[in-house]
């Protein structure tokens, strides 16, 4: 006996699906599982079948066909398709939980796609409609940013089939907001201070900290608020960071109140930025930061080895590879 997948689309009426189930039945082709997409054009049925050995794939296409179903599909199954379809998708969504930087994979796991490819954005001669259904393709907005492409040939996509795709993306949108929510750092020495994104009403502690103390990068003032994060102790701000994008690389834009120096709040801020490179799809990200700096310095040696490092004075350069969180791949 073999494992066999099968879709067609049979008239939402009564009797239709027996129909089609007695042909297979006639052929001694034993259903394991079914389920059924609802359509515009009927009822997409999709079953995963135990036929017998000496039966081809013509020979499924045939009994299909001749149980009055439309438009056949058939492709051998691999015995890890005898899973329970929503026992699948809810393991998918618990990797989501863990990871959200899955999405990918999971996207393309869950609906056995030829291909995921993520894009920044999408070309210009894309139509209106950015998001939404097609045959052999489906676009889905990236919670962390960016549109992710997926491509499967053959069967086409159904509406089911998007919307369970899109629950997932939600599943990722949720933990991605929990990822993102403020982090409480305890300081070797007792103090604790919060690691969240930057607000309008940072702005002008964020001004009265980059006018009194050198700041490593160029990002101004209001470009930290609006892209950037803030360490916050009690209600006072002593330290912030961002990124300066230009292309695929990014500048480093970090400052710390010298009073809170060499505790690991510049270090903690740093890793959150590679995070967030990763998920913009950055190339590299280039950190300036001062030869005294040993612990910054530290940190950056193992995050991964820099692709250059160059020294002026008191200013060490270093430019560091990221590799993106989103990529293009086969499924």
């Amino acid at each position: 006996m073999g494992l066999w997948r099968i879709r067609a689309t049979v008239d939402d009426r009564p009797g239709y699906l027996s129909v089609l189930t007695a042909s297979l039945a006639l052929k001694s082709v034993n259903i394991l599982a079914v389920q059924v997409h609802t359509t515009e054009g009927g009822a997409v049925d999709d079953f995963l079948v135990d036929a017998p050995d000496v039966m081809t794939g013509r020979d499924l296409l045939a009994a299909v066909e001749k149980g009055r179903g439309r438009d056949p599909w058939v492709a051998p199954a691999e015995a890890q398709a005898l899973a329970d379809a929503p026992t699948r998708a809810l393991g998918f969504a618990a990797r989501l939980v863990r990871d959200p930087d899955s999405l990918g994979d999971a996207l393309g796991e869950l609906l056995g796609a030829t291909e995921v490819t993520w894009r920044a954005a999408l070309p210009r001669t894309t139509p209106p409609t950015r998001f939404g259904l097609a045959r052999s393709a489906m676009r889905l907005a990236d919670p962390a940013g960016g549109v992710y492409e997926i491509v499967r040939h053959e069967p086409a996509f159904t509406p089911a089939e998007y919307a369970r795709a899109q629950s997932l993306v939600e599943v990722a949108t949720a933990a991605l907001r929990a990822a993102e929510e403020p982090v409480t750092l305890l300081l070797p020495d007792g103090d604790e201070i919060t690691i969240r994104r930057a607000q309008t009403e940072d702005l002008a502690a964020v001004r009265r900290l980059h006018a009194s103390h050198l700041t490593v990068g160029a990002c101004r003032p209001h470009r930290l608020v609006a892209h950037g994060l803030v360490a916050v102790a009690g209600e006072r701000v002593v330290g912030v960071a961002g990124l300066a994008q230009e292309g695929e690389i990014a500048e480093v834009a970090l400052l710390v109140d010298d009073a809170w120096r060499d505790r690991g709040i510049g270090v903690t801020l740093l890793r959150r930025l590679v995070a967030q490179a990763g998920h913009a799809g950055l190339a590299a990200l280039v950190v300036h930061v001062r030869s005294r700096e040993r612990m910054l310095l530290s940190t950056l040696e193992r995050l991964g080895p820099a692709a250059s490092t160059e020294q002026d004075a008191d200013l060490v350069t270093v430019t560091l590879p990221i590799t993106p969180t989103r990529a293009t791949s086969p499924a």
